[in-house]
């Protein structure tokens, strides 16, 4: 099994956009039989300890994933040493990323959807407040570019 670098994905609270990114990734990575350190956490701490939202969580199991046992924690100036890579679901969280990294951090920052051919600088919409099709947007935005972080470091492995 090939082991490829370590992400860890950044929204708001950690209840919707991140854990649906880590799920995509995760899934995409044991699919092409390959090991994969991944994470999920949020800018705020406000969710921390809680399950993603219910549907998040529905949206997963419509796709044969499991995030019920997921929990949500917020980013830790750690996480800039401990990951390769943090990916940031939108310019707000990215914008505040670049803020927390502390000097000397060896992960890279990027936006999810700066993965997807064409995409990029573009975010991944904040589902929270709207309805399930918005939480049907955000997976298949989220697995648009969690298939495009992986094909990008397999081209590089």
């Amino acid at each position: 099994m090939t082991q490829l670098p370590s992400v860890l994905f950044i929204c708001l609270g950690n209840i919707c956009r991140s854990p649906l990114a880590e799920a995509a990734l995760r899934s995409a990575a044991d699919g092409r039989g390959v090991s994969l350190q991944v994470d999920s956490a949020g800018i705020g701490g406000w969710h921390a300890g809680e399950a993603p939202d219910p549907r998040a969580q529905q949206v997963a199991r419509a796709h044969g994933i499991d995030i019920g046992h997921y929990r949500a924690r917020q980013v830790h100036r750690t996480d800039f040493v401990e990951f390769d890579h943090l990916v940031a679901l939108d310019l707000e969280n990215l914008a505040e990323l670049r803020r927390l990294r502390p000097s000397g951090a060896r992960a890279r920052l990027s936006l999810l959807l700066d993965h997807v051919p064409g995409r990029a600088g573009q975010p991944v919409a904040d589902p929270y407040y709207g309805g399930p099709e918005g939480f049907l947007a955000t997976w298949a935005d989220v697995t648009a570019g969690a298939n495009g972080l992986l094909a990008g470091f397999l081209r590089q492995a």
